[in-house]
């Protein structure tokens, strides 16, 4: 027996009254118990626990918590009141919460103390593989062009809540445009319903933080001068927070220079759906709700090709483990994988570098440039090979060029033998 509820998503009308409707609501559809009103969770709860049968395996997923519990302060303390009493009796219940608002959860649920010790299992679901992806376009993934799967995952990642809207019968275009820019696009509204002020604490602090950081990595020192705010550790929270949720990573780098642990955490804003929502999608708006884009072709909007760049090269990054089996490393341990940039200062001011991708064994740093182009001409080799002499390593260290790339590859530049890996984003997606 399985039976799933989610919660209504967030809406300035929503109430308590209409969460607990829609609750009895899913119950009844799924079991055919009376729908009649409920008057609090605890009733619900034990509504709920009146149709499980003892001589059945029972699976209850209450789905997007925080938006079920969130207009009740009492919901966390009810719910441990509801397991302890009736639910736990149940020796073949397996009762599961979810949601994509973690702050809430780790607030509410994993943080209270009334919850310690009732928990089998805590996850935190990743992104799907970029083979697990693929799956999505079904037969069509065979036939049609990489630019077509890449793009899609430029903008979505690897959720799979995303990837469901995806229609394999459409060109990327066309797909980013139905989800991103028209007003009923479920990625045009999800990150408002993620970000509601209701669920957790500094929502706004938050927000902020993620479009500061659509300019390049930043420390928390940095964030906090920028916002003015002193050593309060309220960005570190929120940071901390944010991780948690997928939104940003603090990549563990090594210098190479030293071989040990960079001393400042630099965070990354990892989820590309939130990166191209705020840095494409939210400026435009006004446009969007005028239904502007009704008709309008994506890919001639103003820096598309630069934007949809910097969305491949933070998919690549996110996925970067899925390079190594392309870079015959053998058993070395891969001690470091993250962007890497190193400002010069003074007379050395200029002979800096930035790689989007520095992977680092024992012995071995792997520079790997990652390119989304229509053509990709001779010219990339001297491009990483300024920034391999551009970058320090400590002595007994080695260096080897990487090429990813999606699009049309000059013959001359695999001619050449430089790089010693030349990765097309298509063996990535297994195809």
């Amino acid at each position: 027996m399985y039976v799933e509820i989610e919660g209504l998503p967030p809406d300035k009308n929503m109430t308590n009254r209409m969460q607990l409707d829609n609750f009895v609501s899913a119950l009844s559809s799924q079991t055919g118990c009376p729908q009649d009103q409920v008057s609090d969770w605890l009733h619900a709860f034990q509504r709920l626990e009146r149709q499980i049968d003892d001589t059945k395996r029972t699976v209850v997923l209450l789905d997007e918590i925080s938006w079920m519990g969130g207009y009740d302060a009492s919901f966390p303390g009810v719910l441990r009141t509801a397991w302890e009493t009736f639910l736990h009796r149940h020796d073949r219940l397996v009762f599961v919460v979810c949601g994509s608002v973690s702050a809430w959860i780790k607030e509410n649920i994993l943080g209270n103390t009334g919850f310690t010790g009732r928990f089998s299992r805590d996850y935190v679901l990743p992104e799907l593989s970029l083979v697990e992806c693929a799956e999505f376009w079904g037969d069509a993934k065979e036939r049609v062009s990489s630019r077509e799967i890449v793009d899609v995952l430029s903008v979505t990642g690897g959720v799979p809540r995303y990837l469901e809207e995806i229609d394999p019968g459409l060109d990327a275009d066309e797909n980013v445009r139905r989800m991103c820019f028209m007003p009923a696009g479920e990625l045009y509204k999800d990150f408002d319903a993620i970000f509601d002020p209701m669920f957790g604490v500094d929502i706004e602090l938050k927000r902020r933080i993620l479009l500061e950081l659509v300019g390049g990595p930043l420390s928390a020192a940095e964030l906090e001068r920028a916002f003015e705010l002193d050593r309060n550790g309220r960005v570190t929270k929120s940071l901390k927070e944010l991780k948690e949720g997928g939104f940003v990573t603090d990549d563990p780098r090594l210098n190479p220079e030293t071989g040990e642990q960079a001393r400042t955490s630099r965070f990354r804003l990892r989820d590309n759906y939130t990166r191209f929502y705020l840095k494409y999608v939210a400026p435009r708006k006004m446009q969007i709700e005028m239904g502007s884009y009704r008709f309008a072709s994506i890919a001639a909007l103003t820096d598309w090709n630069i934007v949809m760049g910097l969305q491949f090269e933070n998919l690549v990054v996110n996925n970067a483990m899925a390079l190594l089996p392309f870079l015959h490393i053998g058993n070395a341990v891969v001690e470091s994988a993250a962007p890497y940039r190193n400002t010069r200062r003074g007379a050395d001011a200029g002979n800096g570098c930035q790689i989007d991708l520095l992977i680092q064994t024992p012995r071995t740093a792997y520079v790997v440039e990652i390119k989304r182009r229509r053509e990709i001409g001779i010219e990339v080799i001297d491009e990483v090979e300024r920034k391999i002499k551009r970058l320090p390593l400590r002595k007994g260290m080695n260096s080897r060029p990487v090429l990813v790339f999606d699009g049309e590859l000059h013959p001359a530049v695999e001619a050449t033998g430089y790089f010693d890996a030349i990765i097309p984003f298509r063996r990535l997606l297994g195809l």
